[in-house]
């Protein structure tokens, strides 16, 4: 099973392809902290996003699609442009056939740390112990993993 995991950002986006296979360790084939230039207009970095994911699909052929869900922020022009992003996301994963899942961010922090109020820090010890990935990234990369393991650990796949 092959899940392409998404952090969603409007800036950046945590982009990760979590692989298992049958009796095996999960292990990460692609990541990339994806950034859109704040120099674009707010249409073409949300194409660019569409773009992207395209791209990563084409390339890595997944067989579903993981993300997290909106939390809410302060900062309410953060979180509408997140908020169009994650449509962005939704919606190209969506066209491109793919199966979609989505984690609120306390679930996808029990899935990889045990504990739903996990920070940053414990979330990329945990996922460095549960792949092989030693990366100097951006925690957006990292949430794009623990994203994928999460759908790794929730969802019922056929693994045979």
């Amino acid at each position: 099973m092959r899940i392409l995991a998404i952090d969603p950002g409007y800036e950046r986006l945590g982009v990760a392809v979590v692989e298992k296979l049958p009796k095996q360790k999960e292990k990460v084939v692609y990541s990339d902290c994806f950034h859109t230039s704040s120099k674009e207009t707010h249409a073409k970095r949300l194409a660019l996003i569409a773009h992207e994911i395209e791209r990563v699909a084409n390339e890595y052929k997944p067989d579903a699609l993981a993300t997290e869900t909106l939390f809410f922020s302060v900062n309410k022009k953060t979180a509408l442009l997140v908020a169009e992003a994650r449509g962005t996301i939704l919606s190209t994963g969506s066209r491109l056939n793919l199966p979609i899942f989505e984690y609120d961010p306390s679930k996808i922090k029990i899935a990889v740390t045990g504990h739903g109020k996990s920070d940053k820090n414990q979330v990329i010890f945990m996922v460095r112990k549960l792949v092989d990935f030693e990366k100097q990234s951006l925690d957006d990369e990292y949430d794009a993993i623990a994203i994928g393991l999460t759908a790794l650990a929730t969802e019922r796949f056929n693994m045979s």
